[in-house]
């Protein structure tokens, strides 16, 4: 069954979209992954224009970031002063990504740009997810316990004037660095329709050192706000948000994840990291081909 998306321009089949969510969705709810990094590049694969897949797919993360809000918030695992700067910051880097975007709309580059940003951002992560579970792996059918280096924070971000104290995440740092942080998500958000889980749970990790329990879902509260901040961007500066793609896919991914999370439950951490790497590397790859493969002919012409 097809139907038309009115700012897309296009007729597409429901179910692949939906069934194009829901493969997504079980990615998220396996991973613990907004999936926006995947939603996009799939949508542009099916013949999406970017720009609508950029838009689109950030009015799906803010659907499908509440249920896990919610949740975290249930357990305890959301640092809300945290949260707060982050997001302070992310609806500036919201801001900076859309002049951005607009710059790259009228130069012409956008499609191209968008391509590029993902096959270095999605090889470089997945590169370092690989490796980190390959080492894992090897080290526990060797017989040896992983190196686990001490939770602490980046010495630059030790640096940074104006410490205070984030008592939910065990930290005395300047507000600046998660600022930044939220900067750095809000930019990547608008220009590329991700929440930005996939970079700032590692940096939160990493950076600035947070407690493992309020990662997740200081980041989800975050990509909450950022994403319904981005969605209006959208909707008023580009106008490229279709509500009929973003529902299909909300539908697909609601169902996916509560399949996935009890996939999710019954895999070893490791292999599932090792999994999720190889299909960011295998998205990262095929974006490379397609921008630079050149086919056979440029034009065709058929007779009727």
């Amino acid at each position: 069954m097809h139907i038309y998306l009115p700012i897309a321009g296009l007729s597409v089949n429901m179910l692949v979209i939906v069934l194009l969510g829901a493969g997504v969705g079980l990615l998220s709810g396996m991973f613990g992954v907004g999936g926006g990094f995947l939603t996009t590049p799939l949508l542009i694969f099916y013949g999406i224009p970017p720009t609508v897949a950029v838009a689109s797919s950030a009015t799906q993360i803010t659907g499908a970031s509440v249920s896990g809000v919610l949740a975290q918030m249930r357990r305890g695992g959301v640092d809300f002063q945290m949260g707060g700067v982050m997001v302070a910051g992310g609806i500036v880097g919201s801001g900076l990504g859309a002049l951005l975007f607009r710059l790259l709309q009228r130069l012409g580059q956008i499609d191209t740009v968008i391509a590029l940003v993902y096959v270095l951002m999605l090889g470089s992560i997945g590169g370092l997810m690989a490796r980190e579970s390959i080492a894992t792996i090897l080290a526990q059918r060797q017989g040896r316990k992983p190196v686990r280096k001490p939770r602490r924070h980046n010495p630059l971000i030790a640096a940074l004037p104006g410490r205070y104290r984030f008592y939910r995440s065990g930290l005395y740092i300047s507000p600046l660095a998660p600022f930044l942080l939220g900067v750095l998500t809000g930019v990547l958000t608008v220009s590329l329709g991700v929440g930005g889980g996939f970079v700032m749970v590692p940096a939160m990790i990493y950076l600035l050192g947070m407690a493992a329990q309020v990662v997740v879902g200081t980041s989800l509260f975050q990509i909450l706000f950022v994403t319904a901040a981005t969605t209006l961007i959208h909707a008023v500066t580009t106008e490229a948000v279709d509500l009929v793609l973003a529902v299909l896919l909300l539908i697909g991914s609601a169902t996916g994840a509560q399949i996935g999370s009890r996939f999710a439950m019954t895999m070893k951490p490791e292999y599932l990291r090792l999994m999720l790497a190889l299909i960011v590397l295998a998205v990262a790859v095929r974006m490379a081909i397609g921008l630079t493969w050149r086919p056979g002919e440029l034009y065709s012409v058929e007779l009727g």
